[in-house]
């Protein structure tokens, strides 16, 4: 069992990745989910409790760095940021830039802490329930997370649903475990794909290559105003924090809870944290005027996602989202499989992270509630210096990915061009990735399932649990195909 110490190395990792995480945020259209996509073949040199700082310190780096834009400039540099930009852009455009940005740092900080004393608190449980589950449970599992792609869809779930069964029918290329015979493999690359596509040419295509061909398509347009911070009409002070601790912890808690539920995504924890905050206010007319209320919800909500999505994927070895589908890749490129067995099988880890996740939201608020004046430079950085340094480290990580094999830079490339169509055409990155991720383990389990019970399919029908996980799929599936009609409905009302 691999013995977690902490030292000065996890901490300069966690810096690292606060700091490449907060550029990563603040540009926008590059994401937390590209950045550890591109920087995943790091952990390769390290084991995976230091790898897990730099990691998590992406995650939170990147998802704090989205409020840097969205309060200066009105455009949100992540997903989760939609609403900051709703109160914290009029306070910039009055004078107050800096005192929104330090408001939504620490917003940030609480949201971020709330979330991983739930990590904390509930995954063990969570996991001690699911350590009963026979392979019955765990193809149900999977199939529920499956049932992921649905929510991710929303507006397109029958583009959705066919992203994410090509992507379990391509995790299924190479060699069938029972047999050793091979499958869906042409003789020429018979030696290459003997064990299937590998996971990290295939999330760097599609989540740092994708972005490049979507950026070129454009032509990397800069078009960014910028603000000037130097002459504030009222400075930050942390009394701009009484009578918002109620809107902070009910913020962190939504958005943990909106982490947890796999699909939703944080622009759905941010909406609705700021939907809450201005029903319950007192003074409702005044959000989107640059009122506080709206800032902190906003910002606490989209950090409470951090701990909330690590909920399912240790516990469960569901996928909260896709920056932790990603995340699935980095545990499995150490061998280490996450689900109900994972805290018990590796408690260091699971310590790891908890101090990880901590420790990236503290440098997160030093890095930048300080310096903010100096970190908002980021957002002029030109895209055409950045974007061939990331094509650098995507190609060197991908060729490392088995000693030096070419076949996995052109897999990369393959698999770059692959996302790039499936998004022209309006169906789910996300949703395939979840559907390669599980595609092996569906399978694995439902040969299992059926072998034990000596190919009668009621065995899936057999077991109380299991059949509680049949309620929880149905009951997915309705939200999703309710909430698609919802969306269609609403889409035809506003075309007419």
């Amino acid at each position: 069992m691999e013995v977690f110490t902490f030292g000065i190395t996890q901490l300069v990792m966690s810096f690292i990745g606060v700091v490449i995480g907060i550029v990563f945020g603040a540009l926008p259209g590059m994401t937390a989910t590209m950045a550890i996509a591109i920087f995943l073949p790091l952990t390769y040199a390290y084991d995976l409790t230091t790898s897990l700082f730099l990691l998590l310190g992406l995650y939170v780096g990147g998802i704090s760095g989205g409020l840097i834009p969205a309060i200066l400039i009105n455009i949100p540099g992540t997903p989760s940021s939609i609403c900051t930009g709703f109160d914290g852009f009029p306070m910039a455009k009055r004078g107050e830039g800096l005192r929104a940005l330090r408001i939504g740092i620490t917003a940030s900080l609480f949201g971020g802490l709330i979330s991983l004393a739930c990590l904390w608190f509930f995954t063990p449980p969570l996991a001690k329930v699911a350590i009963n589950f026979s392979a019955i449970e765990k193809f149900l599992i999977i199939l529920f997370a499956l049932t992921i792609i649905a929510a991710l869809s929303k507006g397109a779930m029958i583009k959705g649903i066919f992203a994410g069964f090509l992507g379990v029918l391509i995790a299924l290329i190479g060699q069938f475990a029972d047999n050793n015979k091979m499958r869906m493999v042409p003789d020429l690359l018979k030696v290459d794909l003997r064990m299937g596509f590998q996971l990290l040419p295939v999330l760097i295509g599609l989540f740092a290559l994708v972005q490049i061909f979507q950026e070129a398509e454009t032509g990397m347009k800069e078009e960014h105003q910028k603000m000037d911070l130097n002459h504030e009409t009222r400075g930050f002070s942390f009394k701009d924090f009484n009578g918002q601790w109620f809107n902070v912890l009910r913020s962190g808690l939504i958005g943990t809870f909106v982490g947890v539920l796999p699909g939703v995504g944080g622009s759905a924890a941010s909406l609705l944290s700021y939907s809450q905050a201005k029903s319950m206010s007192k003074h409702p007319e005044k959000f989107g005027t640059g009122i506080v209320d709206g800032l902190v919800a906003s910002e606490g909500s989209n950090n409470g996602l951090t701990g909330g999505a690590l909920i399912p994927l240790l516990s469960l070895g569901i996928p909260g989202d896709s920056t932790t589908a990603v995340l699935i890749g980095a545990f499995m490129l150490q061998g280490i499989q996450v689900g109900p067995l994972f805290i018990m099988n590796n408690p260091e880890i699971w310590r790891a992270i908890l101090i990880a996740l901590g420790l990236a939201n503290i440098l997160m608020f030093v890095v930048m509630f300080y310096p903010i004046k100096h970190v908002v430079k980021i957002i002029n950085f030109p895209k055409t210096r950045i974007y061939p340094v990331i094509i650098l480290l995507c190609t060197v990580g991908s060729y490392a990915t088995q000693n030096g094999n070419m076949f996995d830079v052109w897999a990369m490339i393959f698999f770059g061009l692959v996302g790039y169509v499936l998004w022209k055409f309006g169906f789910s990155i996300p949703s395939f990735l979840i559907g390669f991720i599980l595609g092996d383990d569906l399978e694995k389990y439902f040969v299992d399932s059926i072998k034990g019970a000596g190919g009668n399919l009621g065995t899936f029908f057999s077991r109380p649990i299991g059949n509680v996980i049949w309620v929880l799929i149905l009951i997915s599936l309705v939200y999703a195909f309710y909430d698609e009609y919802k969306t269609k409905k609403k889409t035809r009302k506003e075309k007419a």
